[in-house]
């Protein structure tokens, strides 16, 4: 059974198409013809109805009209009425019975028994006899009955008394019947018909199929040998010329196109990720291997040259630490369990931050109002994101006289905006989108040099996404770069902004610690 299903599932769609278009057309087809064969058998029994009920009431009025006083001479009328009208295959089988007289019938074989003809045999003239007598028993009505002879015949019994007919004489069975071949040879015509003409439809239908399957199946068979090269390593190939003009067949080619396009970006993200963080780590440990190897060259070095060999390594250690940390906290923002979300009050939350981060340099520590209420946020992600930006202006503002900024606004009706902006160099239009990649430094020597492991903005942009937010880079009305961080679900306070929030802060003659 598996390999039946393995073999249906291996036939190509042009097939199945056109295997599902073939049972459309013969199912169609088979309804089409039973109802029209049907009907038509139908309207012909209907239409031969009509005919006996006239010739029946021809037969009524002929005998009505013979004045016959006798049942001997309603069975003469009767005779000379039906002998005019032979029977035959395309006429009608008229007959009278009249009771104390006889009977009249223009094939009496219908309606006597006897004995074998010596072209018949015994069974044959059984059937004969057992069709005259029900033809002689039937009671009024249409009734079909069935001959060897002349097949099956349709027929109408009345019972009438003649107008002048003496009372005792009873009434008189007439009866007319016709033969039932003309509706048999019209619905095996129908048959025949349907049947050819079924054949041809099937026989197109198939071609139509096949041909459109073929059209339409074309762009899934590149896609699917594109689909095959990449899964081979390939991702350069793409789905092109596309014939379809605004069908799935085009939105499926592009969004398959749009498909391979990011996945070469994340794939070669990827690589450049490795690379560098091979080349991150790889720094720190050639460095301590180098050292290493000047002071295990020496036989008795000196005490200082070991102190200093050891805050060397120290140092390479604690940059390999603060690397490995922040690679384990982009890995982890991709977890559902990244988050821990609780309500912050947003102006005792702000206000502790600026606290400490004010005792990290000796900078101009500019703080703007804070808008009151609620933020559903993880406050320890939120505060390792805010510091990251923080410490970013502190390390490209100058001394003793750097800005740094902080402002908080609300943002429509559940959102609010951390604005972080600096005095510095700023950043280029073309590299405010590359901020915030992995690694990526505008001066790689500086940041090395400072000890930033290049992965402090996207740990910004991984936790603003996990909160549903977004950061972006800009320009700072002071000419520095500037950082929004904005998040949602934020609820503001019922009553009015912090107006006593500090504002325009100079901690510019703070000790640096």
């Amino acid at each position: 059974m598996g390999k039946r299903v393995g073999r249906v599932a291996r036939i190509g769609l042009r097939w199945r198409l056109a295997a599902w278009v073939a049972a459309v057309i013969l199912a169609c087809t088979a309804v089409a013809f039973v109802a029209v064969y049907r009907d038509t058998g139908t309207q012909l029994r209907r239409q031969i109805d009509r005919d006996l009920a006239g010739d029946a009431n021809k037969i009524a009025n002929a005998l009505a009209h013979a004045h016959a006083h006798s049942p001997a001479q309603l069975l003469r009328s009767a005779h000379l009425y039906i002998d005019g009208r032979p029977f035959s295959e395309s006429s009608t089988l008229l007959f009278a019975i009249v009771p104390g007289a006889g009977r009249s019938s223009n094939n009496p074989e219908l309606l006597e028994t006897g004995s074998p003809d010596s072209d018949e045999s015994a069974g044959e003239q059984g059937q004969e006899n057992l069709l005259a007598r029900r033809l002689s028993a039937a009671g009024a009505g249409y009734v079909t009955l069935s001959s060897p002879d002349v097949g099956s015949l349709r027929v109408l019994k009345r019972s009438i008394a003649p107008p002048g007919a003496p009372p005792h004489g009873g009434h008189v069975l007439i009866g007319v019947g016709e033969l039932l071949a003309p509706v048999t040879g019209a619905q095996q015509s129908v048959a025949r018909a349907f049947v050819l003409a079924g054949i041809v439809a099937l026989v197109g239908a198939l071609l139509a199929a096949y041909a459109i399957g073929t059209r339409v199946t074309r762009p899934l068979r590149r896609m699917a040998a594109v689909a095959a090269r990449v899964d081979a390593g390939d991702l350069h190939p793409r789905i092109e010329d596309i014939d379809s003009r605004g069908d799935e067949v085009r939105v499926l080619a592009d969004a398959f196109n749009h498909m391979l396009d990011r996945l070469t970006h994340a794939f070669a993200g990827q690589r450049a990720f490795v690379a560098d963080a091979s080349h991150e780590l790889r720094t720190p440990l050639t460095v301590i291997r180098g050292q290493l190897e000047v002071l295990a060259a020496q036989e008795s070095p000196p005490a200082e040259e070991v102190l200093r060999v050891e805050r060397l390594v120290q140092d390479e250690i604690g940059r390999m630490t603060r690397l490995v940390d922040d690679l384990l906290l982009l890995a982890k923002a991709e977890q559902a369990q990244f988050l821990r979300t609780e309500r912050i009050e947003l102006g005792s939350f702000v206000e502790d931050l600026w606290d400490g981060t004010t005792l990290l340099a000796a900078r101009r520590f500019e703080l703007a109002g804070v808008p009151s209420g609620t933020l559903l946020a993880d406050p320890d992600r939120l505060a390792q994101a805010l510091r990251n930006l923080l410490a970013n202006a502190i390390a490209h503002t100058a001394e003793e006289h750097g800005l740094v900024r902080l402002r908080v606004e609300q943002v429509g009706v559940e959102r609010v905006r951390f604005i972080v902006e600096d005095d510095g160099p700023g950043i280029p239009p073309q590299e405010r989108e590359r901020v915030f990649d992995r690694f990526h430094r505008i001066d790689a020597a500086r940041d090395r040099a400072t000890g930033g492991t290049g992965l402090g903005l996207a740990i910004v942009q991984a936790i603003a996404v996990a909160h549903g937010g977004r950061v972006s880079a800009g320009k700072a009305p002071a000419g520095g770069a500037s950082f929004e961080l904005e998040l949602p679900r934020f609820t503001p306070a019922r009553h009015s902004a912090r107006g006593s929030a500090r504002r325009a802060q100079n901690l510019s003659d703070s000790l640096s610690p």
